[in-house]
């Protein structure tokens, strides 16, 4: 493991985490987002899939996808790969030239270390054939922010923006914002951004 966070997320913290999510749908979610825009896919990749919340969600909207996910916390991984393919162990260290459909960060690119941020967005790129979503807590400027108690573990900032500038060609399809007020979803207050990748 590469830094600080991901040493955290791999021990005590990810696992309690692991006890604190592990009971609600994101179906809602995603069909806000890709049935909404007319999106059909037949494979997703999730970078920090956690127990696999969001990769049930791709699979209840399209029962014959193929489903990938990337967890480090060990606990999280062993819930997650019941349903779901997977791979245990650092995004930095992950190397593969397979392609998803769809790559996905939802409430992971917070709580990476900012220096890797570039790293992070090169998978989420390079490890898409169509489309990209990135759901994340916004800010327009970078932030630090306290996380339950810790330091250093939680970062708000444009990752959209980041993220097309550094890839321009990328098509944004559409955005939104998912209240945590919103009873129909379970989700905390967080900006939504999806990309198409343009092949040329």
């Amino acid at each position: 493991m590469k830094t600080d966070q991901e040493i955290f997320w791999a021990g005590d913290f990810g696992n309690n985490y692991v006890e604190r999510n592990s009971d609600h749908s994101c179906v809602n979610n995603f069909s806000k987002i890709l049935i909404a825009n007319k999106i059909s896919i037949n494979s997703a990749l999730e970078i920090g899939a956690n127990i696999g919340l969001n990769l049930d969600a791709i699979k209840s909207i399209f029962p014959k996808s193929e489903t990938f996910g990337i967890e480090i916390n060990k606990k999280a991984f062993s819930i997650l790969t019941k349903k779901h393919q997977g791979w245990c162990g650092s995004i930095y260290e992950w190397n593969s030239n397979k392609q998803y459909e769809l790559t996905i960060s939802r409430g992971v690119l917070i709580h990476q270390n900012p220096d890797l941020l570039p790293e992070f967005y090169a998978k989420l790129y390079k490890h898409s054939s169509k489309y990209i979503l990135i759901d994340e807590y916004f800010s327009p400027y970078p932030t630090e922010v306290t996380y339950r108690g810790h330091e250093g573990k939680l970062f708000k900032r444009d990752f959209a923006k980041e993220f097309w500038d550094l890839y321009p060609s990328a098509r944004l399809i559409d955005y939104g914002f998912f209240w945590k007020h919103d009873s129909c979803l379970k989700s905390d207050d967080s900006n939504w951004f999806l990309f198409e990748k343009n092949k040329y």
